[in-house]
Parts: C-alpha cells; structure tokens; sequence
C-alpha cells in the first residue's frame, strides 16, 4: 500500500511518518531528503520540484510493486498534485490512503522556528507562502491531528489503514 502524507509545513508530516513506518512496515519516501541527497544547492523552482517528484513517485512504484509498503512524505499542496501521483502510480484511489497532517498555527510557527539541523528548508516564511495557495484534501482521506504524541496518533492512524486495507 502506499500512504501519501500532506500538509503544510511544520505540521509534523515527518515526524508522523517515522512514527508510523514501523507500525505498518513501510519505507518513508520524502521529497525533503531526496532534494537534499540530489540537490547541493536547491532552488525550490518548478522543474526542480517536478524532478524530486518524479523521482519519489518512480521509487514508489518500484516499492509497490515489490509489495513493500510505502509512505509518500511531502506537501502535496495541491488537489491535482496528489491526484497526479496517483495516476502516475497506476493505482486506483482505493489502493491509496492520503493523510493530511493539521495541527494549530501557533503550534506550526514554534515548530518552524525551532528547527535544527533537518532535511527540510522550511521556515515561517515558507509557511506563511504555502499556507496561501494550500488546498484542503478532498474525498475520502485520515485527518491527523499531530498535536497529539506522535506515538498516539501514529497508533491511531495504523489502525485506521489497517482496518481499510485495499492492498492487492
């Protein structure tokens, strides 16, 4: 199975994410780390963001098919970029779980401004900029709310999958 996390920066995609993997046994693909390990000096322009896309989403498909479950770990600002991996997976909706990552803004900044030595480039800045063109997930998707313990809601969050699994 494959599980697309979004969300705005500093809602705690990653942290979620490795909290989760070993619930489900789940290698973490994230557009942060693949930047970072092709990218010396990023740009964040859009053939940039395009290639990093392209690349997780080709591993991805390679992980599915050697049924090895997968979680997909980035922003996803977009209704047609989540939709647009999934078509460019080959998979049906039902053979995907998108998890949107939500907590409260005050809690996003401190997270934000605390950041240390991580993968991701983010700062408020950043957030305030994704926060304007983010668009909410529609149809059927797992809310999480990652003011909880990760522990917690990364518990919840695995139940919740492996209770709806569609995996082929």
């Amino acid at each position: 199975m494959i599980i697309i996390f979004c969300g705005l920066p500093g809602t705690g995609k990653t942290t979620l994410a490795k909290e989760l993997a070993p619930l489900i046994d789940a290698v973490i693909l994230s557009t942060d780390k693949i930047r970072k390990q092709l990218i010396a000096k990023p740009t964040y322009k859009r053939h940039e963001r395009e290639l990093i896309y392209d690349v997780m989403t080709l591993i991805a498909k390679y992980l599915h098919k050697a049924r090895k479950n997968c979680i997909l770990d980035a922003t996803f600002n977009k209704e047609i970029s989540r939709q647009g991996v999934i078509k460019k997976l080959g998979l049906s909706p039902n053979q995907v779980f998108i998890v949107e990552c939500v907590c409260p803004e005050d809690v996003i900044i401190s997270r934000l401004k605390s950041r240390r030595a991580d993968w991701s480039d983010a700062d408020v800045s950043v957030y305030r900029k994704m926060k304007k063109i983010y668009e909410p997930v529609k149809g059927m998707h797992i809310t999480a709310n990652t003011l909880q313990l990760p522990h917690i809601t990364a518990k919840v969050v695995s139940q919740i999958i492996k209770k709806n699994d569609f995996y082929d």
